[in-house]
């Protein structure tokens, strides 16, 4: 236990001034038991859709807008603006990027002889640190000039598949040179150690791993500031570069090629942002997917879904892509005068695809070259099954029939000799030997990731060093929202309803309020009081994921010994929580993961919208007569356990997966307390202990709706609690990135600089940091200490 709990208890015994609400005890069960519904009967089934709602009609608003701009759009010169300008966005929402390399290291670790080719396979550095492993298929004899192809493979296979040898060999024999590298996260680059069945006593999802493990990566990089596109873009232009140093390569003859699922996402984005590339084919991006209706809907101009919706594949759904305009259909558009292939895996509406019909305008209208705008094509729908549905795992030969005649055309690339196949086992194609592996020394993502957060945080506290404390403070607010998204509220909140009842003759008051935070979206409350009405009362506001019903359960004691001491206790279900929550569908492919991407692609965050909540029910409490503005607390509760080292390094896609932590509500505390002066006090349990140790390890155990993209580029949570000096302030049984217990050196040493702002302000003894929860200590009365020590 750290010497602030020690230091606490004297101050406590010292005798602080407490509340006294009345003679009475309160029963702790009357609280246990206490009817927590505030919404209406009728509403109770609908209004946990309210926040799903509110995202899709944000969805919908930014297809309207990107349609409007589009019909405004005449001219070549009108276009060329549009897109530009989204474009810069788009490269801005990718994140950081390292400067290109002069000369791209590449070393080559095995060569393979083939009938008319050979596979050359490599690997080289994309970025300081970060090695691509790689299979290029080469021309044997090497011609003097020869165009280049890049496939981008699936998520369902690495380099090795296939389709994608039976490519590199087809087009190799053609005169092409061919590049295959392996995804970020896959095949030899997987960040997780479960590649057989062997690796894991318990049956999952061996050959999908490399898959869900993007998840993870996308987490870790969005909290540096960075994307899982961005990375994978920065590898495929890195993957140019090799062919363009290539002798004989035809610079005007780069090809990139993405696969059907999830290769199309960075092919297209790749093409748009790099001009060197002459000629794309990404598969399922940009209009009609796999799972949308076949055929579309009636009036597809106003039906379709431009923006696509949220959901933890993080390439398909980028983030601010609807709040700054880089639509899918943009990206794909902006190839444009380039060459382009629009593919699709299944079958294609071609007749009524609006976004089909805007590239025609664009190649045909705007750019007069028709002939570079081509398409290819399946068949069936994906709920079929093969021979009734053209499903692949990269690019198919029915795929592959059109690119061909395409490529002829376009590039003189012959379509004989015919398609060739003569695949090689995986052994035979894995670049990073161990001689090699024991010479480059490659490092995993999350190191890396760990040392340009580092970095990045350096600079970032270099900065706020050389400011005042004051400054300091307001620095903290403007680059927190930021990337929290807008955390003020628009107006106070509207009062629905509030229904008042007394209990514990009459001594204990429940008030039941339902508050409209913004248009269509509620926060029902929960107002407890004990004792004789009359004076202003102090206010704590406790908040947790799992909402009011399950805080008041749990932590029942704690609560009926606040309103005896004399404390109001405020218990809202923020959006998205509580009675507000669609069920518990907290895990990566729940529903939950979905809204809080789909709340990043429209510029925002979950978390930055629920404290745009909370501080909305402090309006609300800073508007009532009873109410003593200046003494408010934030109690903020995980309400879950940690685990243990043994459950948290697990394969993803288990039958149950273990529980992940919820540090939503201590989060909230915390970022509620930097905005709002009144928050005298914080008390946060089982909470977050740094952004930070999210990069400890490829495995995760947090919601994805608490990843705040850009998080350590602001700092970290210990300057958050730096700044808060000299409000008090408790941080107890915090856990890491994995929902792993915290040591106390280890959290004494992340909070450095908040013990240095607590003595620099004279209130050391105002700051709590406590590894493990003791259960002999009252988070009541630190709290009446700290509002009666504000009082005075």
């Amino acid at each position: 236990m750290g010497w602030q709990l020690k230091a606490l208890r004297v101050v406590l015994l010292a005798g602080w001034p407490l509340y006294t609400a009345a003679d009475h005890k309160l029963p702790v069960e009357e609280m246990a038991s206490l009817q927590t519904e505030v919404l209406p009967e009728a509403s109770r089934e609908v209004a946990p859709q309210a926040l799903a709602d509110s995202l899709r009609r944000g969805i919908e608003a930014a297809n309207r807008r990107s349609s409007a701009a589009w019909q405004g759009i005449s001219r070549r010169s009108d276009w060329e603006t549009f897109a530009a300008h989204r474009l810069e966005r788009l490269r801005a929402s990718l994140g950081e990027f390292p400067p290109p390399p002069g000369r791209l290291p590449v070393h080559t670790t095995r060569i393979l002889a083939g009938e008319g080719y050979q596979i050359e396979n490599l690997v080289f550095e994309s970025r300081p640190g970060l090695w691509v492993t790689a299979n290029l298929y080469l021309p044997d004899p090497v011609p003097d000039r020869m165009p280049g192809i890049l496939l981008c493979h699936s998520h369902h296979n690495p380099k090795e598949q296939g389709e994608l040898q039976d490519m590199g060999m087809t087009w190799a024999r053609r005169g092409c040179l061919v590049l295959v590298m392996d995804q970020l996260g896959h095949g030899e680059r997987r960040q997780h150690p479960f590649r057989t069945e062997a690796d894991y006593p318990d049956p999952f999802p061996v050959n999908r791993q490399d898959y869900y493990f993007r998840y993870n990566t996308g987490i870790q990089l969005h909290v540096i500031g960075d994307s899982l596109m961005g990375w994978m873009v920065w590898d495929l232009s890195r993957g140019v570069d090799l062919l363009l140093s290539r002798r004989g390569i035809d610079p005007d003859k780069i090809i990139v090629m993405g696969s059907v699922a999830g290769g199309g996402d960075p092919a297209a984005v790749t093409a748009a942002l790099d001009p060197r590339i002459a000629a794309a084919v990404p598969f399922n991006f940009g209009g009609p997917q796999p799972e949308d209706p076949y055929p579309l809907k009636d009036n597809p101009e106003e039906s379709f879904n431009f923006s696509g919706s949220g959901s933890w594949e993080s390439t398909r759904n980028l983030r601010r892509s609807c709040r700054d305009g880089f639509l899918p259909w943009v990206i794909v558009g902006a190839v444009a005068p380039r060459r382009l292939i629009y593919a699709h895996e299944f079958s294609w509406d071609q007749l009524h695809d609006p976004v089909w019909m805007r590239l025609q305008r664009i190649y045909g209208d705007f750019y007069g070259q028709t002939d570079r705008l081509d398409y290819t094509h399946g068949f069936g729908v994906l709920k079929d099954r093969p021979p009734q549905a053209s499903h692949c795992n990269n690019i198919g030969p029915i795929h592959r029939q059109r690119i061909h005649q395409a490529l002829r055309r376009w590039f003189g690339i012959s379509e004989n000799p015919p398609e060739y196949s003569n695949r090689r086992s995986r052994e035979e194609l894995t670049a990073m030997t161990e001689e090699v592996a024991r010479h480059l020394n490659p490092k995993p993502l999350h190191e890396i990731a760990s040392a340009l957060a580092r970095q990045r945080l350096a600079r970032v506290r270099a900065t706020l060093a050389e400011l005042s404390p004051t400054r300091q403070e307001e620095q903290l607010r403007r680059m927190w929202e930021d990337r929290l998204g807008e955390v003020l509220p628009d107006a106070a909140p509207a009062v629905l309803m509030a229904k008042p009842e007394e209990r514990q003759a009459g001594l204990l008051r429940v008030e039941r309020v339902l508050l409209e935070v913004e248009p269509h979206l509620t926060v029902p409350l929960l107002l407890l009081r004990y004792g004789a009405s009359g004076e202003r009362r102090p206010v704590v506001i406790a908040v947790a994921q799992a909402g009011k019903a399950r805080f008041l359960k749990e932590r029942s004691q704690a609560v009926a010994a606040l309103l005896e001491g004399g404390a109001m206790v405020c218990l809202p279900d923020l959006r998205g929580t509580g009675e507000m929550a669609r069920g518990n569908s907290r895990g990566r492919t729940g529903s939950d993961t979905a809204l809080s991407s789909s709340e990043l692609m429209l510029g925002g965050t979950l978390l930055g919208a629920r404290l745009r909540d909370l501080r909305s029910v402090v309006r609300y409490l800073n508007s009532r007569s009873d109410v003593a503005r200046r003494r408010l607390a934030v109690w903020g509760e995980s309400l879950v356990p940690p685990a243990s080292d043994s459950t948290a390094a697990v394969p993803l896609g288990l039958a149950e997966e273990p529980v992940s932590s919820e540090p939503g509500g201590p989060l909230l505390a915390l970022f509620l307390a930097l905005y709002e002066k009144n928050g005298q006090a914080v008390y946060a349990r089982g909470g977050l202990i740094s952004f930070d140790s999210l990069l400890a390890s490829p495995f995760l155990s947090v919601p994805h709706d608490v990843v705040i993209p850009g998080a350590l580029t602001a700092g970290d949570l210990s300057d958050i609690a730096a700044a808060l000096a000299p409000r008090s302030l408790a941080l107890t049984g915090m856990v890491d990135g994995q929902n792993r217990p915290i040591r106390q050196n280890d959290l004494d040493s992340t909070y450095q600089s908040a013990q240095r702002a607590y003595r620099n302000a004279s209130a050391a003894d105002r700051l709590m940091l406590a590894a493990r929860v003791d259960h002999s200590f009252s988070e009541a009365r630190w709290l009446l200490a700290a509002l009666g020590h504000a009082g005075r």
